[in-house]
């Protein structure tokens, strides 16, 4: 695929960005606001059930017409089109990018190597669809007839936090008969811990790794499968009722004891960390029923057209990566607090530290060269209001620019009482601490003595978006993960970087597989790593072999 003309730093608009960034620093959001009465409603804009406040970002009308005309310039209309086209912008794998079409509606055509992929998604559906309702039912009996009350969904990376982040920000809509654990840690303790109390009889493993050879997905699963024979007897015949799996390699897949009846695929268009929408979703679907699945994908498709279809000066995701953009490379940013306000997101910054990280955590363009701004920032956050208590002081009163994305719901799913009022209140609050802080004046003002007066003093003039939605429903939640989604494809494209593919995590886990036997044999190994590698080596062997 045709890449850049030009490289981005050469780029008119990223000439004049840098130009005005200069002129822009000495502005206080304080006297943004001041000059306009209008901005706090005009520097919004909504789609999908959301509704997005980006007034107090450090912005003026040039600068998002500036940040506008950089994304025409990139090409991000171009790339958007051809990714929603099916062509092959992973250009490092060959690949094309479709986790849109996994949300396509049925009938949709959308065309790979030739072929329309859209009702091979929506077969996997509906498999899908028919394995839920048979467990949820009762229907599908264990190996010794009890019906399966406990799910234990095995995997990592994008098989893990995509399922734990929904199943959690969904709880609301759960079953609350069933039990849902997540193992993903090779660390022997992430298991143990997960199926301690349960009962093998009743319960179903989960086992999702695409190649069926991930080294944490499968040691977890044949200690899972030793677990189950363990305590059931049965063999195989126990294995193919307690066990499913979520691949694309039956051969391993029935060699492990699985019936590849129960085997849900899925494609190589469809990235790890993009997948939770896809069979991935399994453990999801199983908690809350096949019809909030639908309305998770709902929502993730809203989201789609209206990035594929809104012009950019109205078009969330395409505005919240331009301001990442701003406050990254022409602000100093380093990282991204994101907080939700609303305890069953708890797991959604973790979830966006992969989409977000893996995604444009890349130092070379697509034609190889290196790059010479930065790039990927940081992700990070906690739920509110426990994170007033804690790093909020650093965001307010450190020495770090940290851009906020408040998310908040104007409807609690669980009322009680004044919470909700008072959680809201603290999300206003916060934006607006950040935004324009407490001077000198104002602290005197409050009868503070002059050597304390320092210390009282809040800069203001730090970032944020507030996200607002009416509740948290699976089809809001599909809206939100799609708006963050196409904002980093908006960033990778500005910055001319391949986006879906993750090289960066080969090399560790090359490395483990050349360590693992030099743990493990008896007799000592020849080791040819570093000093130091070569030291903790031998000191683990001789700590082990004490004991």
């Amino acid at each position: 695929m045709k890449t850049h003309a030009k490289p981005l730093t050469k780029l008119p608009a990223w000439k004049a960005l840098a130009a005005h960034s200069k002129k822009i620093s000495r502005l206080h959001l304080r006297d943004l606001f001041a000059a306009d009465a209008r901005r706090g409603g005009r520097m919004t804009a909504g789609a999908a059930g959301l509704f997005l406040d980006y007034s107090k970002n450090r912005v003026t009308g040039e600068t998002l017409k500036l940040l506008l005309r950089l994304a025409m310039e990139s090409g991000l209309r171009e790339r958007r089109d051809a990714m929603f086209r099916g062509d092959k912008i992973n250009v490092t794998e060959n690949r094309a990018v479709l986790h849109v079409a996994l949300r396509a509606p049925r009938g949709a055509s959308i065309i790979v190597d030739g072929k329309n992929v859209v009702p091979g998604v929506h077969a996997v559906l509906d498999k899908m669809a028919a394995f839920s309702k048979r467990i949820r039912s009762g229907a599908w009996k264990g190996h010794t007839g009890k019906r399966i009350r406990n799910v234990v969904n095995i995997g990592i990376g994008g098989s893990d936090l995509g399922p734990v982040m929904a199943c959690e920000a969904l709880r609301h809509y759960c079953d609350r008969t069933m039990t849902f654990r997540f193992v993903s840690n090779v660390d022997g303790i992430d298991f143990v811990e997960a199926v301690h109390d349960l009962n093998p009889a009743e319960t179903l493993f989960i086992v999702s790794s695409k190649t069926f050879t991930t080294l944490e997905t499968m040691t977890n699963a044949q200690s899972a499968r030793d677990w189950l024979v363990r305590r059931l007897g049965g063999g195989t015949k126990a294995v193919a009722k307690h066990f499913v799996a979520v691949s694309t390699n039956a051969e391993k897949v029935s060699a492990f004891g699985i019936d590849t009846a129960n085997m849900f695929g899925f494609w190589d268009w469809v990235g790890g960390r993009y997948s939770m929408d896809s069979a991935i979703g399994l453990s999801t679907m199983l908690a809350i029923g096949s019809d909030n699945f639908c309305a998770l994908l709902k929502g993730f498709r809203r989201m789609d057209e209206h990035f594929r279809t809104a012009p950019f000066d109205k078009n969330l995701p395409v505005l919240m990566g331009l301001l990442s953009i701003w406050n990254n490379d022409f602000l100093g940013a380093e990282t991204v607090a994101v907080l939700p306000y609303e305890q069953y997101l708890k797991r959604f910054p973790a979830y966006l530290q992969q989409l977000t990280m893996e995604s444009n955590g890349k130092h070379v363009t697509l034609e190889g060269k290196k790059v010479n701004y930065p790039t990927g920032p940081i992700y990070w956050g906690e739920p509110g209001t426990n994170g007033q208590h804690s790093f909020y002081q650093l965001i307010h009163q450190g020495t770090r620019l940290i851009p906020c994305d408040f998310i908040a719901f104007v409807h609690a799913l669980t009322p009680l009482g004044r919470h909700h009022d008072m959680l809201l209140a603290n999300v206003f609050a916060q934006a607006e601490a950040l935004a324009f802080g407490k001077t000198p004046e104002q602290v005197k003002a409050e009868g503070t003595p002059d050597w304390l007066v320092p210390h009282r003093v809040f800069e203001g003039n730090r970032p944020s978006n507030t996200i607002l939605a009416e509740r948290l429903t699976p089809e809001i939640l599909g809206a939100l993960v799609a708006l963050y989604e196409h904002s980093v494809f908006t960033q990778g494209v500005i910055w001319q970087i391949d986006s879906f593919d993750q090289w960066g995590v080969e090399l560790g886990k090359a490395l483990a597989q050349r360590i693992i036997p030099e743990l493990e044999k008896k007799a000592e190994p020849e080791l040819k790593h570093d000093s130091s590698t070569n030291h903790l080596i031998r000191r683990y062997r001789k700590m082990k072999e004490a004991l």
